[in-house]
């Protein structure tokens, strides 16, 4: 295998499957092994020659995460151009307040605390969509701490999901989801009232449940130069999600499509109205009752599915390169290549994808081999790390059997109850 040395080295903190996908971007373009930095050893990423692992336990506390960091910074002060990037809300959060300190060490690719706070606050982005004419779900904003008349004019089932990511990564209560989805109001005061007893004290959203399975979401990435203007978009279209519920609605198969329905149109002007800088990705749904594409929530950093770009031929990681590290001029791209990005056996998808035409697609991109999954990389498939990444593959197959038993009987239950 090439390695390359580079003025730069990429830093990533995390050690799943978002982190491997960034590596794994840096080697294909650049030849380079990144250096990643994770709390605990996880074989994908430790066992892999394109990355040198640095596990640091106890870097979830923020005084010790920057510490060790600038630790890090110091090593490699006047030999690279750092550049960080976070796998996680937590991780990008904490560079972006810490953006002072870290700032004389590292090239840090995300906006500033100013901006961050105004956005990742669901309830502050919908209020922008507004604004702006964007379509978002029909939403009733409830106020931990405050009495609440749960009035609202949508009928059940409704979504209900943090509006702050960050503080609700530290509530603790009994069925903590990500995301929930309720049938009734007795079962949506139960989870408030636990959700009251945690520590989480900010706003939570109570959301119209959009009709359609998970091949009606759509997932857009969006990368912005320091002038804040976007410069390059890549639609994915979801064909299935992962359902447990710490994970719940991370896409797990994407095809690439090319925006007809004015998407990339809409994340342009938001993005451009607020001055956003860097990568960004969108969750967005399309409402066959009114033919609306909404806007869900906006990331401020590359989603845990990042690679449905790279691996469309449109590596994610030379857009940061070029603006930041090298100041080109960067030329207006939107991604046109079909390809079909998977981290799940094609039986799965084939499983649980009902519409027929995308099906007729899957097996014609399968055909053609234009299929790209980010843990099965051939310049990085020793004997040990393929044993690892063909298990976490085949797991899938129990992974989605136990949740299909579990959505079963909680349907059950219902139509019993």
């Amino acid at each position: 295998m090439e390695i390359r040395e580079t003025e730069f080295l990429p830093v990533i903190l995390g050690a799943d499957i978002t982190a491997y996908s960034l590596a794994r971007s840096f080697h294909e373009e650049y030849k380079i092994k990144s250096l990643v930095v994770s709390q605990r050893r996880a074989r994908i990423i430790s066992e892999s020659k394109i990355i040198e692992n640095r596990v640091i336990p106890g870097i979830d506390d923020v005084e010790y995460l920057v510490e060790k960091l600038v630790e890090i910074g110091k090593e490699f002060k006047g030999k690279k151009k750092l550049i960080l990037m976070g796998c996680g809300d937590f991780y990008v959060r904490n560079f972006v307040d810490n953006k002072a300190v870290l700032g004389e060490y590292f090239v840090i690719p995300y906006i500033d605390k100013e901006l961050m706070d105004e956005i990742v606050l669901k309830d502050k982005f919908y209020a922008i969509c507004e604004e702006l004419g964007i379509d978002y779900p029909r939403t009733y904003v409830y106020n931990c701490g405050e009495e609440n008349a749960l009035d609202f004019d949508f009928e059940y089932p409704v979504i209900a999901k943090t509006a702050n990511s960050a503080l609700y990564h530290y509530a603790k209560f009994p069925g903590k989801k990500k995301v929930f989805r309720f049938h009734n109001e007795k079962d949506l005061k139960e989870m408030l009232a636990n959700l009251e007893k945690s520590s989480y004290d900010y706003k939570f959203l109570i959301q119209d449940c959009i009709p359609g399975d998970d091949s009606n979401m759509r997932v857009l990435t969006c990368y912005c130069d320091k002038n804040s203007k976007v410069k390059f978009a890549a639609l994915g279209h979801c064909l299935l999600e992962d359902h447990t519920p710490s994970a719940i609605g991370n896409p797990v198969a994407i095809i690439n499509e090319v925006d007809t329905h004015g998407i990339v149109e809409a994340a342009t002007k938001f993005l451009e109205h607020i001055g956003y800088k860097g990568f960004a990705n969108f969750d967005i749904k399309y409402d066959e009752r009114n033919n609306t594409y909404n806007f869900f929530e906006i990331n401020v950093r590359l989603g845990r599915s990042n690679f449905y770009v790279t691996g469309s031929g449109f590596n994610t990681v030379k857009w940061i390169v070029d603006d930041l590290i090298y100041g080109k001029e960067l030329e207006y791209t939107v991604a046109d290549n079909e390809n079909l990005f998977t981290v799940v056996p094609k039986g799965i998808i084939m499983r649980y994808l009902k519409n027929g035409e995308l099906r007729k697609k899957v097996n014609k991109l399968w055909r053609a081999g234009k299929v790209s999954y980010p843990l099965f990389y051939r310049q990085d498939m020793s004997p040990k790390r393929a044993f690892y990444v063909l298990a976490a593959y085949l797991n899938q197959f129990r992974k989605y059997h136990k949740v299909e038993k579990a959505e079963k009987a909680e349907k059950e239950a219902r139509n019993n109850g």
